[in-house]
């Protein structure tokens, strides 16, 4: 039985995860950085100490996804944006030492890929790339079953590379990169900047707003999911050129109104990739639900420690 912890920007989320990859227990917390990391540590264990006690069950090990940077291999805390004051502290070594257990953590894409490959839309895929669109972009990548990483085990971000230089400036640095262009907040800013005075949806616009809007009939927002597919499209085309992946899997909340652009997507990929053999990588939604984040924290620790599976990298 693993314990799961899912690091997020708004939420810490705790659940138990059996070796098929299914929640048995969940429960969640607002992030609430500002109390600082030692009391959030403090409702971790709480939290999970819990659902231990509930279950009348011993845990095995515990893993983390968590909102990045943070370093893999040490277990510590990088620069986050969401929560700066926690840089240098460590969730590994912490609770390893609360709980007795051995505990892995990786960043929550790289998380997510994992539960995918293992678990989810893409099972037995040796070279998949998972994808998320929500808030950012993010994603990780699988080759012949390892996670991908960078040099000093870096995460690499995806969504930061450059689609249309001319673009909007992001707060990577770059102008024009795949986030700036086609996570939801662009979304957002693109129908903004378009829509006149007299707009009757200009009032808390969100993303999941916009597709809702565009299913109904509404021209603005019709040509809004328009150009996201575009861009979307674009990005993951750039994306099968590079790896030539068996599988990309999409998730994320903007992916929950999936049906409004995978046909753009599907077009885009077809017409920039010629020189792969695009049609043999699939094109696939996340398949692990709600729970995914939760299930990828799992999945961190069985990539990591079960050696029955080969994985010990």
């Amino acid at each position: 039985m693993i314990g799961a912890v899912d690091i997020g920007g708004t939420k810490i989320a705790v659940g138990l995860v059996d070796d098929d990859g299914r929640v048995l227990s969940r429960t969640e917390s607002p992030t609430d950085a500002e109390r600082g990391y030692a009391e959030a540590l403090v409702r971790i264990e709480q939290m999970l100490r819990a659902m231990l006690a509930a279950a009348g069950i011993e845990l095995t090990g515990i893993g983390i996804g968590s909102t990045g940077p943070i370093d893999p291999f040490t277990g510590e805390i990088g620069d986050v944006n969401f929560f700066p004051e926690w840089r240098g502290n460590n969730p590994v070594a912490d609770l390893s030492r609360i709980f007795a257990v051995r505990v892995a953590m990786e960043n929550d894409a790289d998380a997510s890929a994992l539960a995918e490959a293992a678990w989810g839309a893409g099972k037995d895929k040796e070279r998949l790339i998972y994808v998320t669109v929500g808030t950012g972009i993010g994603g990780g990548i699988i080759l012949d079953g390892q996670l991908y990483r960078g040099v000093d085990g870096a995460h690499p971000e995806i969504g930061h590379h450059v689609i249309d230089a001319s673009g909007p400036l992001c707060m990577c640095g770059f102008h024009g990169c795949w986030e700036s262009l086609a996570a939801g907040p662009a979304m957002i800013s693109w129908i903004e900047s378009k829509m006149p005075e007299d707009y009757a949806h200009r009032d808390k616009l969100t993303a999941k707003r916009v597709c809702e809007l565009a299913r109904e009939g509404d021209a603005l927002a019709r040509e809004a999911v328009d150009r996201e597919a575009r861009y979307l499209g674009l990005g993951l085309a750039n994306l099968v050129t590079l790896f030539a992946p068996d599988a990309i899997v999409l998730g994320g909340s903007v992916m929950k109104s999936a049906a409004l652009f995978l046909e753009e997507i599907r077009k885009t990929i077809c017409r920039c990739c010629r020189f792969v053999p695009y049609e043999k990588t699939d094109l696939a939604l996340a398949s692990l639900g709600e729970d995914a984040n939760l299930i990828g924290a799992a999945r961190v620790w069985h990539h990591r420690f079960d050696r029955k599976e080969g994985h010990c990298a």
